[in-house]
């Protein structure tokens, strides 16, 4: 999503309600299956391996959509989650997953803005937020939020679509491009920049580009088979079945260009300063 809207576009939290109700639609889960970024919860697993999450922590997730990561991280990790998302339809399915998984008491689903979070300071010992933080329209902002919210010595994990604005071919900069990830994504360094204007640190980064490769190949599967199976469905959800191909084929040449793809990144908070 852009940062700065043109006058005649949409606003900043049009942009969000557009991303929040794509994203919370049934034609989206078809298309993306559980987990709605590149490497799914096994590139989850590898950013809670990395965070390296203590049993019991508190951590936060930011877009929490329908909760798979959050009960991931509870179930799997032992810690406590609270997650947040735009779209009070994906509050209410992770609510019913947690209490289906029985995990709701490790886990909290709330309703808010990412880039208003809606936490007291200092409460976190993490906060992880995945292919997310290329959407929102105030990325600054919601790295500030990140920043208040984590206790000091605390850790941000990301994993996001990077991508090279300038270099980005038309089929990947319109409105659906944003609801992709694609049209604000930015390159690694700049994400890097960003967190550090908030005051977080990058101690680490990784490329998956791979998982982008390997997530198009997934959607081009299920675009092939909803074709024939459920073609209304996605037409009703917005879904262009004629222009589809030719964006997926836009986003593999952007990849193998090294226009587009996908990172992990890991902050941290700075510890406070000793006394004297």
């Amino acid at each position: 999503m852009t940062g700065r809207a043109a006058p005649s576009g949409p606003s900043g939290d049009e942009l969000k309600t557009c991303c929040a109700d794509a994203y919370s639609s049934d034609a989206v889960a078809l298309l993306l299956g559980d987990s709605y970024h590149p490497g799914g919860t096994a590139l989850t697993r590898h950013l809670a391996d990395v965070l390296g999450l203590a049993e019991d922590s508190r951590v936060l997730d930011v877009a929490s959509g329908r909760g798979t990561t959050a009960l991931l991280l509870a179930g799997t990790y032992r810690v406590h989650v609270d997650g947040v998302d735009y779209a009070p339809a994906n509050t209410a399915l992770a609510q019913d997953a947690a209490r289906a998984a029985g995990l709701a008491g490790r886990t909290a689903f709330t309703t808010g803005d990412s880039e208003q979070l809606p936490y007291s300071d200092a409460v976190f010992d993490t906060a992880v937020c995945e292919c997310a933080l290329c959407t929102f329209p105030d990325k600054a902002r919601a790295a500030a939020e990140f920043a208040r919210v984590l206790k000091p010595g605390g850790r941000l994990g990301l994993t996001d679509v990077t991508a090279d604005p300038a270099r980005l071919p038309a089929e990947l900069t319109g409105l659906a491009a944003r609801i992709a990830c694609v049209a604000d994504a930015r390159p690694l360094e700049e994400y890097a920049a960003i967190l550090a204007g908030a005051g977080l640190r990058t101690v680490r980064t990784e490329r998956h580009d791979q998982a982008m490769v390997r997530m198009l190949d997934q959607i081009e599967a299920r675009l092939q088979l909803l074709r024939m199976t459920a073609a209304g469905r996605l037409t009703e959800a917005g879904v262009d079945l004629d222009a589809a191909p030719a964006v997926l084929a836009a986003a593999r040449a952007a990849v193998t260009a090294g226009t587009l793809g996908y990172a992990l990144l890991i902050a941290e908070k700075p510890e406070s300063c000793s006394p004297g």
